[in-house]
């Protein structure tokens, strides 16, 4: 008897975690954002280059929460200089946000 429950059980789980068929207008946005989303940042350094950010505004947070830089991004690629002292900082351009380390 207590297998067939834990049987049942199982199954019941299984079911209910299977994700749902993603419908066209789900796909669409799905797709949407990943254009949205194009942005690219690398450092080289104390170099930060921004690629597909034009309009937007990039901000270098210190790990302590303290809005350390802020530049807006003029151009579709940009190169910003870093001057900050060393130590770990936070990028953060739109949704795209990264972890780096100034040496």
């Amino acid at each position: 008897m207590t297998k067939k429950i834990l049987k049942f059980a199982f199954v019941g789980l299984l079911v209910t975690a299977m994700p749902a068929a993603a419908s066209a207008s789900e796909m669409a946005f799905a797709a949407t954002e990943q254009v949205e989303d194009a942005v690219d940042v690398s450092v080289d350094k104390q170099t930060v280059s921004v690629t597909g950010a034009q309009g937007q505004t990039l901000e270098v947070v210190s790990l302590t929460g303290r809005l350390v830089m802020s530049v807006k991004i003029d151009s579709p690629a940009q190169r910003v200089e870093l001057n900050v002292p060393k130590g770990c900082y936070i990028l953060k351009v739109g949704k795209v946000v990264r972890k780096i380390q100034v040496r």
